[in-house]
């Protein structure tokens, strides 16, 4: 024969079997067909003629010319996947799975690559197309329709990944209802079987991460499992799906429909399957069993990300970083929250150094109490006319001794609001279309002492209830004959007032305000012009007369200076009252009134006499000086006389005299002294007197007497 060997090889037959010969060439054959014709695939598809040969062949001859082993030009058509020599090396050696596949050997020469979801193909290497929903918030969907009979086990699977919280995924529909609901609330599954049977998945799936989500209904219960954890189940009625049904996936061509179950679903869904058959929104080149796609309305390939920076959502400097369907704000100091949104104005120091720099959720407050004196100025305040929430309630803190005064005044044409003291109460008076509302503090205020007072209305019913509670102690209220419910009047054109009734009557209060707010809105003692920043704000009222200087802080009345205290007397500052603390010898408001002298006791051995502011003491025996405090020497001035010796006693004294002397003070000589014996005994007589003989007595001198 004279074919060339090229065309001997081509009329080889495509089934072989191995053939062994004594020689040691060989040649080893590859099958080089398509991955979806393989015969290590997993899946084959159909195929007229039978797979290609794949082995060793060695000493094939034709019409006795060697065909194979042979050798060719490089460049060559003759051989094809034709090497030298026979290997039986484990496929699976060689790691062929991608995508993390498993491989598992069949045999000689053959393998299985097991595909983790979501990869197809022979070597796992196809990766299921991602279908994008709600791109730049279009409303997107897929319809798929069922050709066949599917299992009485229903198990819908499927990768999806959402920032969204609420939105339809999944619909199962037949021409009269549909029957099974799939979608997302408040970030978690959710399913709704024949319109009924509810159950809600326990974890959340809205974090921008891919889930794998599975949807089992099996006889009379139906299931919902994240990532392989079962969330819960629920007993249903049992549902059958035919072929025809419809599965509607992203939500619904009305979007009526979709709206009742949070909308359109915005995210991107991959490897989406019911039992084993796939719903492929763009089909990959590996043959799969898949129900057939009828309509894909906005679902863009791929799993694309809105770019959430296009709209600079960053304030205050912040700088966007895009994430996928999100953005994160890369704020500056002195800002925070997710756009950069709060800033931290108290840490920019906007306040003068006399307030107290206040933190709202938009802005800031500088607050500081303010002297209202008669010779001060109204403070005059108004809206800037974007207040958009509702005034129910007033909060004011005061302290004052005057009993009458304004506190407060409001007026918008009829309607108005006043609070004032009267007779040392505090009184709040509202009319508002021609309804008025009075209430009245239970006891006196004007006591120099510091009250907070909040007024707020507590029930909006038929008749508005107000409340006046002092210290947060015991409220008093009142009912209106009609409904009084809010201030609202004050939001725009309405004239405010602190410390008097309108600018031309003056200032009527004397005393000091605390910050005091209408709605949680403080009406501002400084100016913006004394601001270090503007508050930014948007509800709040402002100032109308910056040039009206307020005097900040609370300052008494100058009470003490000069000391109105005579005689000595200390003056204490009570807050525009002064007291006197006087000496003890002067009384009296300004210590000018002379106490009682003689109140404090100052006699100690004696006898207190006031005389006109002075006292006079006069002393019991024995005791001298101003208060009889000095006890006195008795011997210092006696009458002892001839050298006697003064003996001291309490109250007197005795004069011992000498033995020649006598008498009382010792003036008189002593005479002499006469010895006798007489019959029961011996004795004396004294001062010359003479022993007598008669019942042992004596004959005493002329002024004398005694027994002796």
């Amino acid at each position: 024969m004279s074919s060339s060997p090229s065309s001997w090889i081509s009329s080889l037959p495509r089934v072989c079997s191995e053939l062994s010969f004594p020689t040691s060439s060989s040649v080893e054959l590859s099958n080089t067909r398509s991955s979806s014709t393989r015969s290590s695939s997993s899946h084959r598809g159909v195929e007229d003629s039978p797979p290609a040969f794949l082995g060793c062949l060695r000493n094939v001859f034709v019409d006795s010319h060697l065909v194979l082993p042979a050798t060719g030009p490089k460049d060559s058509d003759a051989h094809t996947n034709v090497t030298v020599g026979c290997s039986d090396r484990d496929k699976c050696d060689d790691s062929p799975c991608q995508n993390r596949g498993r491989c598992v050997s069949q045999g000689w020469r053959r393998y299985v690559c097991e595909c983790h979801r979501p990869y197809e193909g022979d070597n796992c290497e196809e990766e299921y197309i991602t279908a994008r929903f709600g791109n730049q918030d279009l409303k997107s969907y897929a319809v798929f329709s069922l050709d066949e009979e599917p299992e009485d086990t229903l198990v819908i699977s499927l990768f999806m990944r959402s920032r969204q919280l609420n939105g339809l995924l999944l619909t199962l529909a037949n021409s009269t209802s549909q029957y099974l609901r799939l979608w997302l609330e408040k970030g978690r599954l959710k399913i709704q079987v024949n319109n009924f049977e509810t159950l809600t998945g326990q974890s959340p799936v809205s974090d921008g991460h891919f889930h794998l989500v599975t949807v089992k209904l099996e006889g009379t219960t139906a299931s919902v499992s994240q990532s392989t954890q079962t969330q819960g189940s629920v007993v249903t009625r049992q549902i059958h799906t035919h072929s025809g049904d419809k599965v509607f996936v992203g939500g619904l061509p009305d979007p009526r429909g979709s709206a009742s179950f949070g909308g359109y679903f915005k995210g991107c869904i991959q490897d989406l399957r019911i039992n084993s058959r796939r719903l492929q929104f763009y089909p990959i080149a590996s043959k799969v069993e898949s129900y057939n796609l009828e309509e894909l309305v906005d679902v863009a390939e791929g799993c694309s990300s809105n770019n959430a920076c296009a709209v600079n959502p960053c304030l205050n400097g912040g700088e966007c970083y895009s994430m996928w369907d999100d953005f994160i704000c890369s704020c500056p100091p002195n800002t925070a929250g997710q756009r950069c949104e709060e800033v931290k104005w108290c840490e920019l120091s906007p306040c003068p150094a006399s307030a107290l720099c206040q933190p709202l959720p938009q802005g800031f407050e500088c607050l500081s109490n303010a002297t209202f004196r008669t010779d001060s100025r109204v403070l005059h305040y108004s809206s800037v006319g974007q207040i958009s929430h509702s005034l129910v309630n007033i909060t004011l803190s005061f302290r004052t001794r005057q009993t009458s005064a304004t506190l407060l005044h409001a007026q918008k044409g009829s309607d108005y609001l006043t609070v004032s003291l009267m007779n040392s109460y505090l009184v709040m008076e509202l009319q508002v279309e021609a309804d008025k509302v009075t209430v009245q503090s239970l006891a006196p205020l004007s006591d120099r002492d510091w009250h907070f007072v909040e007024i707020s209305m507590k029930n909006q019913t038929v008749s508005s209830r107000w409340t006046l509670a002092v210290d947060k102690g015991k409220e008093v209220s009142s009912m209106a004959k009609t409904a009084v419910e809010v201030l609202d009047f004050l939001k725009e054109g309405a004239n405010i007032f602190l410390g008097g009734l309108n600018l031309d009557s003056g200032v009527s209060l004397s005393g000091c305000l605390g910050p005091v707010k209408i709605g949680g809105l403080l009406l501002p003692f400084y100016p913006e012009t004394e601001l270090n920043f503007p508050r930014p704000q948007e509800e709040q009222f402002v100032r109308r007369n910056p040039n009206a200087a307020a005097q900040y802080g609370c300052w008494g009345k100058s009470v003490c200076a000069p000391n109105p205290c005579h005689n000595g007397g200390l003056c204490e500052d009570l807050f525009d009252l002064h007291e006197c603390e006087c000496p003890p010898e002067w009384t009296g408001p300004v210590c000018q009134n002379l106490t009682d002298s003689c109140n404090s006791s100052p006699c100690v051995f004696g006898n207190c006499t006031s005389l006109d502011g002075r006292f006079k003491c006069e002393c019991e025996l024995g005791f001298t000086g101003e208060r009889c405090e000095v006890e006195v020497d008795m011997c210092e001035v006696n009458s002892c006389s001839h050298g006697a010796t003064c003996l001291r006693g309490f109250q007197r004294y005795t004069c011992l005299c000498p033995r020649d002397m006598t008498g009382q003070y010792c003036e008189l000589p002593q005479l002499p002294l006469s010895m006798c014996t007489g019959t029961r005994w011996n004795y004396s007589c004294f001062n010359g007197g003479n022993c007598s003989e008669v019942n042992n007595s004596c004959s005493c001198l002329p002024g004398f007497t005694g027994q002796w």
